[in-house]
């Protein structure tokens, strides 16, 4: 008698534990929340980050591993995953150089969850080059985009312009994919200056694809991505030099109305000129600069 009382108490003990583990799992996070992410190794291409390990709150869920989630925050039900890991340090190696991104840390397992850690803000060491900014339209929604843009080469060799390309990204409403891009001044000569105008169109039942120009027309009244690509015919900039202002300025032919606000590369203007992240550069078709789902 006295092993079956033991072995019911064993029973009822066990069954005890699980319903707590349970119960935490409905009511709340049955694991405490991480530590925020520590900065160890910031790098153009790489970001290795550590925190402060998660626990189980209640007995015996400590069996189970926890895996960590490293998550962009994007806003506040939205993250982009960058990772996974059973460790509480973790190496990214497909960050864009040059751009600042909001970096939480969540826990997950089997049996339970935690809350997601208050996160850091961190901007990742540039590439070989960075992209500065200025507005020069105080009003987005007029009949004009119009800003500058400076190329500077923050590596230590010196930058081939003729493998940079830059891409301002947009969206065009209602499918209204016409544009004329201008460059009104630069520095360097707007000779030296080429733009494109470049689209994405889902088709039906199938991946989007680049087009320049589309073979078809996008669906009436929806809004499609793109970009403004610019590139150089030549030039050599020296470590630490930059192209100096590029004034471009963008509409369309029939000079109709912009909403710029809904833009990925678009910062409201402020008579500064800041290094804009939302706009990209690549150098030999590698990203130096910039990530718009950062």
């Amino acid at each position: 008698m006295h092993a079956r009382r033991v072995a019911a108490a064993v029973a009822l003990a066990a069954l005890a534990s699980l319903l707590a583990v349970n119960a935490a799992s409905a009511d709340g996070p049955a694991i405490s929340t991480p530590g925020n992410p520590v900065v160890v190794v910031n790098e153009p291409h790489q970001l290795t980050l550590t925190w402060a390990p998660s626990t189980w709150i209640g007995d015996p869920a400590a069996e189970q591993p926890i895996n960590y989630e490293v998550q962009a925050v994007l806003g506040p039900n939205t993250y982009r995953l960058l990772g996974t890991t059973l460790d509480t340090t973790i190496t990214l190696t497909d960050l864009a150089p040059g751009t600042p991104y909001w970096i939480a840390v969540a826990a997950r397992a089997l049996g339970g969850y935690s809350d997601r850690s208050t996160g850091i803000t961190v901007r990742t060491a540039a590439g070989r080059a960075t992209v500065s900014y200025l507005n020069l339209d105080w009003s987005p929604t007029n009949n004009q985009i119009q800003h500058l843009l400076k190329v500077t080469n923050t590596g230590t060799q010196p930058l081939d312009l003729s493998a940079v390309q830059v891409r301002y990204h947009l969206r065009f409403e209602g499918a209204n994919t016409s544009l004329v891009p201008n460059c009104d001044w630069a520095a360097l000569g707007c000779d030296r200056i080429r733009q494109t105008v470049q689209f994405l169109v889902p088709p039906p039942g199938g991946p989007s694809v680049l087009t320049t120009p589309a073979p078809g027309n996008p669906i009436p009244g929806t809004t499609v991505p793109g970009w403004v690509e610019l590139t150089f015919t030549g030039g050599v900039l020296a470590p630490g030099q930059s192209t100096g202002p590029i004034q471009l300025r963008h509409h369309r032919p029939s000079w109709s109305d912009f909403e710029e606000r809904d833009d990925p590369s678009w910062l409201a203007a402020t008579g500064q000129w800041t290094e804009n992240a939302r706009i990209t550069l690549d150098v030999d078709g590698v990203r130096e600069f910039g990530d718009t789902y950062a």
